[in-house]
């Protein structure tokens, strides 16, 4: 066994569907968007990550791009292992590194379904994983922002991804209740689109609005230190021409109005559902929010006056989760929730 050790590398992998973390050796080694590209006529890989996410909307006839997850799961199966193969190589910077069996912790979202569940852990073992652990996002949104996990207090995670946003209530290393809502990151910016055609008569493209949500994003209309406006460029749907015009955080803030009460909702039902003696612990520890819906200017404040409970901002969001995995990772026989 201990030969075997010596041959295992162990990464810890967060598959979102807007960004991929590893973390190797305890560093975060890869942080890209989760995208790929793909030549049409010969089905070959042409870039992954960061270089594919510029081609994205951009692309002609012999170029398509592919973003493997949709809702935090695998949607598109050959794409996903063609994107984790990749970006495991750019652990060493693709120099030719002699992976000789690999040992994956993987997030998954809490809703997810044994078949998704499945499509994960078959891509992970195709890109070369011999070990693949499975763990659910709340709780190690947990664990890497440094809750005790198996304590006997709850504690309401609420992780807004790309995809999905994941409320979870955890006590005693499990989820005692949970509500998975395929409303998050993505579809904030599908309601930007959908907002500045309505309103300015402009089309812009995906990564248009997610710069917007990102510069100008809010989730009140009213806040302390607002963002200065923003310049956006598109194409005018009157007359077809580019054109440019600005928008501020109120107005961002009235379109992501309906997405955001969604989230509410969810919240709340999640509160619901919650044992009574674990209300008694989250009146007191409060709600915690993390991945990257987090930095969206207001919102905590917002939660915060709807459920009446504090709300903490973890620190550096978006990393959160891998964070979590990378710790699970090091404890791997400690911990009782990750799943094989």
């Amino acid at each position: 066994m201990g030969l075997f050790n010596w041959f295992t590398q162990e990464i810890a992998i967060d598959l979102g569907t807007a960004n991929t973390l590893i973390i190797h050796n305890d560093k975060v080694v890869v942080d890209e968007p989760s995208i790929v590209a793909f030549d049409r006529t010969t089905n070959k890989v042409i870039a992954i990550g960061r270089q594919a996410m510029q081609m994205e909307g951009k692309t002609h006839d012999n170029i398509r791009t592919v973003r493997p997850l949709k809702d935090g799961v695998i949607a598109d199966f050959n794409a996903a292992e063609h994107m984790i193969r990749g970006m495991i190589k750019m652990i060493n910077n693709g120099k030719g590194w002699f992976f000789p069996s690999l040992r994956m912790v993987i997030c998954i979202p809490s809703g997810i379904t044994e078949v998704e569940k499945r499509a994960v852990r078959d891509s992970a073992e195709i890109a070369g994983a011999k070990e693949v652990y499975l763990i659910h996002e709340p709780m190690a949104a947990a664990v890497g922002i440094g809750i005790d996990v198996e304590e006997p207090m709850g504690n309401m995670i609420i992780d807004i991804g790309g995809g999905t946003t994941e409320i979870a209530v955890i006590a005693l290393s499990g989820i005692v209740c949970d509500q998975s809502i395929r409303v998050a990151g993505d579809n904030f910016d599908s309601d930007i689109v959908q907002y500045i055609r309505r309103q300015h008569n402009i089309m812009i493209g995906e990564r248009t609005a997610e710069k917007i949500k990102i510069e100008v994003g809010a989730a009140l209309p009213e806040l302390s230190d607002p963002p200065a406006d923003f310049a956006v460029q598109g194409r005018d749907l009157m007359t077809g021409v580019p054109k440019q015009i600005t928008v501020s955080y109120t107005e961002i803030a009235h379109c992501l109005d309906k997405s955001i009460s969604k989230i509410e909702e969810a919240i709340l039902k999640a509160l619901e559902i919650t044992p009574p003696e674990l209300s008694a612990d989250i009146y007191q520890t409060g709600i915690y929010l993390t991945g990257g819906g987090a930095l969206l200017r207001g919102l905590d404040k917002r939660v915060a006056a709807k459920t009446k409970l504090p709300v903490h901002v973890a620190e550096d969001p978006l990393r959160a989760v891998v964070r979590g995995t990378g710790i699970s990772l090091k404890n791997i026989n400690n911990f009782k929730f990750l799943m094989q």
